[in-house]
């Protein structure tokens, strides 16, 4: 699997901004919906959350894969964030979070789900990847290097 598989240009933000984890994750979920018409935003959110409460999806190192299932997710779908300000994300080092990708599966596509949670938490644990991540200045540029890795 590739992200250009899974993350378009209109679902990557760089300068996201939000000073909590439920504001950025709201954020998040809305500025997806923008361009999946087929979601909802507060069931994103609500799903999302429920998924967080379980335990947190803070990686370590700065990053976060918040993801679910959801039933009117019609393709596996991904969206790269980075945070203006790094927020505190119950993260399993206690590190702040400043980039994200959102995971959204269909509601029945169970080993899809955890093969592309294993393949992003790979991707996302080299820590080269992150900085050049974390160097990107446009949300175009940040698309270019997620989908060049």
């Amino acid at each position: 699997m590739s992200l250009s598989s899974i993350l378009t240009l209109e679902r990557t933000l760089c300068g996201a901004e939000g000073r909590s984890k439920k504001r950025v994750l709201e954020t998040t979920c809305q500025f997806i919906c923008q361009d999946v018409l087929s979601l909802d935003s507060e069931d994103l959110c609500d799903k999302i959350s429920a998924r967080e409460q379980l335990g947190s999806t803070g990686l370590g190192h700065g990053i976060a894969i918040p993801h679910c299932r959801i039933d009117n997710c019609s393709s596996i779908t991904g969206a790269l964030i980075k945070l203006e300000h790094p927020v505190d994300f119950d993260a399993i080092d206690g590190e702040a979070v400043d980039i994200l990708f959102v995971l959204i599966v269909p509601d029945e596509a169970h080993d899809e789900h955890l093969a592309v949670l294993a393949t992003l938490a790979k991707l996302f644990s080299d820590l080269d990847f992150c900085q050049q991540l974390r160097d990107a200045k446009t949300s175009q540029e940040l698309f270019q290097i997620a989908i060049n890795a």
